[in-house]
């Protein structure tokens, strides 16, 4: 099998591999009997759907009093799912229904279970609260407004049509849970846990049987196969500020090996590191930098070794920010608790271990393939065949790795405006694009080193 190799690969040394290969020895979590049974095809949970190609199901059908009681007793008992029974019309519902069926009965139904729709299948959280939130939830193509709206009045299960959008991750129930045990005068931990349970619901209801995902405040990385942890790993995230980490879904496209690190204009020419290269010939090499200059542009590229800036691996999942997982000569930053320290992308621990698994489950190569590939010094991207999506996070409530549900520092202050919509009148079509900056990271990944 041919991966995609450098052919010149610099200052190799042969004791940093062998400390990757122990780290590669480390036991997981869990130990499947084989690796179809650990990482299963990816398969969507079914549910009410409509086919996109189809012209958009009215917003409005004909209710039944029958019907419009069972919605107003889902209206009653939102508030268990961190709703506001005050955000659906519940009294003037109760008022109309007296009265029988009516075109104005109709329409005040059917808006109101559009609004439980958007706000269980979206979160109810506007886009201008969610700082830095670049992830464009699925479900509202997936699970359309006017389609689950017919089948409900048709089936008449008002209450069952409802409860399928919720998360279906774990940690959802548990903040359910929790929220449930936590007295009405603790107004404070309640809105917490309200929401942190909207976060989930601005991802996709179901995250996949398989994926990484990172809670940035926990300095966390799970690798997670149906909604069970298989192995987690300690990680370096962005400073607070303009290198905050965004929060992003993608997909993993490979797996690079020994790979080098372009260093960024703002360090070549800001920082003089052109120039020293170029005045430093023996610590350039020592260091593992090559100087480029075409009609005054100079670059340069640390190559591959011990002491590159990334370590020995990256995970390529390409996106408009520049983030991405990688390996760090600095280890000793995974001792720390505080690890807010990167320019924006997210170190791991026990790196090496995480690429060899994610190039064997993502059935790149067999095995043995991958470690020669991981060994040999060599610049070398390993394809990823089979999807592995890439969610990065932001929770300041979550269960962790234990299983606990536990509180972690908000790192970034992204609550209060989430806090404070909670408050605020409810608004509407809040799934779709953040207007938020795009901050393409000019990423130092010796930053905290």
């Amino acid at each position: 099998m041919a991966f995609a190799q450098d052919s010149e690969p610099e200052n190799l040394l042969p004791d940093a591999q062998s400390e990757e290969r122990q780290d590669a020895q480390t036991p997981a979590d869990a130990q499947p009997s084989n690796m179809e049974e650990a990482f299963p095809s990816m398969v969507s949970d079914p549910m009410v759907q409509g086919d996109i190609a189809f012209e958009p199901a009215p917003l409005v059908q004909p209710w039944s009093v029958e019907n419009v009681d069972r919605l107003i007793s889902v209206i009653e008992g939102i508030a268990a799912e961190g709703l506001d029974p005050a955000d659906y019309d519940l009294q003037a519902l109760q008022t109309a229904v007296q009265t029988g069926p009516s075109q104005e009965l109709d329409q005040l139904a059917s808006k109101n279970f559009i609004w439980l729709v958007e706000d269980l299948r979206d979160g109810r959280t506007p886009m201008e609260a969610r700082e830095q939130w670049f992830v464009v939830d699925p479900d509202r193509d997936r699970f359309r407004s006017g389609v689950l709206l017919a089948a409900a009045v048709e089936s008449g299960d008002i209450a069952g049509t409802i409860a399928q959008l919720n998360p279906t991750h774990p940690d959802y129930a548990m903040l359910k849970a929790a929220l449930a045990d936590t007295p009405e005068e603790d107004t404070a931990k309640r809105k917490l846990i309200r929401a942190n349970m909207d976060r989930w619901r601005w991802l996709g209801r179901d995250l996949g049987k398989q994926y990484l995902i990172t809670n940035v405040p926990e300095y966390q990385l799970r690798l997670t196969v149906n909604d069970n942890i298989i192995s987690t790993y300690r990680t370096v995230v962005g400073k607070p500020g303009r290198t905050a980490t965004p929060q992003l879904a993608e997909t993993v496209e490979g797996v690079v090996f020994n790979p080098t690190w372009t260093v960024p204009q703002s360090i070549v020419v800001g920082e003089g590191l052109g120039e020293k290269v170029k005045n430093n010939p023996a610590w350039a090499k020592r260091n593992g930098y090559k100087r480029t200059e075409y009609n005054g542009w100079v670059g340069v590229v640390q190559q591959p070794g011990p002491g590159n800036s990334l370590g020995r691996m990256k995970l390529d999942m390409p996106n408009e920010h520049a983030i991405f997982l990688h390996d760090t000569p600095s280890r000793h930053l995974f001792a720390n608790e505080n690890r807010a320290l990167s320019h924006g992308c997210i170190r791991t621990e026990r790196a090496l271990e995480l690429a060899i698994t994610m190039a064997i489950l993502g059935k790149g190569a067999e095995r043995a393939e991958v470690i020669q590939v991981a060994t040999s010094g060599e610049y070398t991207k390993v394809p990823i065949k089979k999807e592995m999506p890439v969610y990065i996070t932001y929770f300041t409530m979550a269960t962790d790795i234990n299983g606990e549900l536990s509180t972690f520092v908000d790192i970034y202050d992204r609550d209060a405006p989430v806090l404070a919509s909670l408050d605020a009148p409810r608004v509407q079509n809040r799934s779709g694009e953040s207007d938020d900056e795009v901050i393409v990271i000019e990423d130092d990944p010796r930053a905290g080193g």
